[in-house]
């Protein structure tokens, strides 16, 4: 059976669930989950963070300020060392055997996998968030067979765009049923409108990992054009930590006065607040872009690929602009028509994408999505006890 604590308030007794949300890093779990957290903690719920520590921010000290626990983990996220792997999926197994937590969440590839097993071992429910579907998983029978593994029986899987559910129900996963989000959402009172910058220069800026599939050739590649033709009107901005590859070129490019590199940004918001367009043109398969919400819940236009997990974040041509994958030139264009327009023009853009968030992503509605599932496994499990 599973650990239920019990504890007295005002001659009530009152049941207390262990949550335990696992994922890769900071960000996956206080940056994108701190409204569910704070929601379970709210509702009396025992919640425990399982991430590595400090890539993003300070677990234990974030822990500490809002009243979950937190758990360290050494995790590679690109790492294929067998031995490391093994390592982390020791380190999960021991950290559940302990705890012994009455659901799992769990958020990206590894942490989805090998609780997702484990799991499996110790009779938890599991509700993993599928972020993105890796190339990997679309190529390699071994890692389906994996996600197969980790996810079959699954209380609950939460998909952020249709394409991966479709996927998932083409490859005949087995899971007791799904639900469908608008990606992470956006907390609205978060991302308020910012001012819209001055006309000129008009800067546009790439925020993202700094790696290929994100589309960080694409957008140098169109930058140079642009400043060819138009010189001091644009400006480029790149935020977003650099893979070890493309560290040389950013340097050169920022030489050459082609860009202004800004490495990893703690504060994006004051990004978004100069930027008069977001640029993305990522062709990663991404599971919903949390940026291109965010850019367009803080009042600015968007320019990002016509693939699924980014098209969804913009209305082409109202919002913003689709372009095709991998390819500078219509990048170049898209960027050009942006330029064209009146400084009114890109504002109402702006705002618009703004106006399109409040109404289909806002991120209450997936606290509430999962709150109403976590709410079911609650009630069968008290149920469970009370027949016991």
């Amino acid at each position: 059976m599973n650990c239920i604590l019990c504890f007295r308030h005002r001659g009530v007794v009152k049941i207390v669930k262990k949550v335990m949300m696992i994922g890769n890093s900071y960000l996956s779990i206080f940056g994108l989950r701190l409204e569910l957290i704070k929601q379970l903690i709210e509702e009396e719920y025992e919640v425990w963070t399982i991430f590595p520590n400090g890539t993003f921010g300070n677990g234990e000290q974030r822990s500490n300020e809002i009243g979950c626990h937190f758990i360290n983990v050494s995790l590679s996220r690109r790492g294929k060392n067998l031995f490391q792997e093994i390592r982390l999926f020791v380190q999960y197994f021991k950290v559940i055997r302990k705890v012994r937590p009455d659901l799992i969440l769990a958020y990206t590839v590894k942490p989805i996998v090998y609780t997702g097993i484990i799991c499996r071992i110790f009779h938890i429910p599991f509700m993993p968030n599928i972020t993105g579907l890796g190339e990997a998983l679309k190529n390699s029978r071994f890692i389906k067979y994996l996600y197969k593994a980790a996810t079959k029986n699954a209380e609950c899987i939460f998909f952020q765009n249709m394409q991966d559910r479709i996927f998932f129900e083409k490859n005949n996963f087995n899971y007791k049923y799904s639900v469908l989000l608008p990606g992470s959402g956006v907390n609205l009172s978060q991302y308020q409108v910012y001012e819209y910058p001055d006309a000129m220069p008009v800067k546009f800026t790439y925020v993202a990992r700094v790696m290929k599939a994100k589309g960080i050739e694409e957008f140098l590649e169109a930058a140079v054009k642009m400043k060819a033709m138009h010189n001091e009107k644009v400006e480029f901005h790149v935020c977003g930590i650099c893979e070890e590859e493309y560290e040389g070129m950013m340097n050169q490019y920022q030489k050459k006065g082609i860009i202004v590199y800004h490495g990893f940004v703690y504060n994006i918001k004051e990004y978004y607040q100069k930027a008069h367009c977001i640029i993305m043109p990522s062709y990663y398969p991404e599971g919903m872009s949390n940026v291109l919400l965010e850019a367009a819940a803080a009042g600015r236009p968007i320019i990002t690929t016509d693939r699924v997990g980014c098209r969804e974040a913009v209305e082409n041509g109202k919002t913003g602009y689709l372009i095709r994958e991998r390819d500078s030139t219509d990048l170049f264009h898209k960027m050009n028509k942006f330029l064209s327009l009146s400084y009114q023009e890109k504002k109402n853009m702006g705002l618009m994408g703004r106006d399109r968030i409040e109404k289909k992503f806002d991120r209450k509605v997936v606290v509430d999505a999962y709150m109403e599932c976590i709410r079911k496994i609650g009630r069968r499990t008290n149920e469970y006890k009370r027949n016991d």
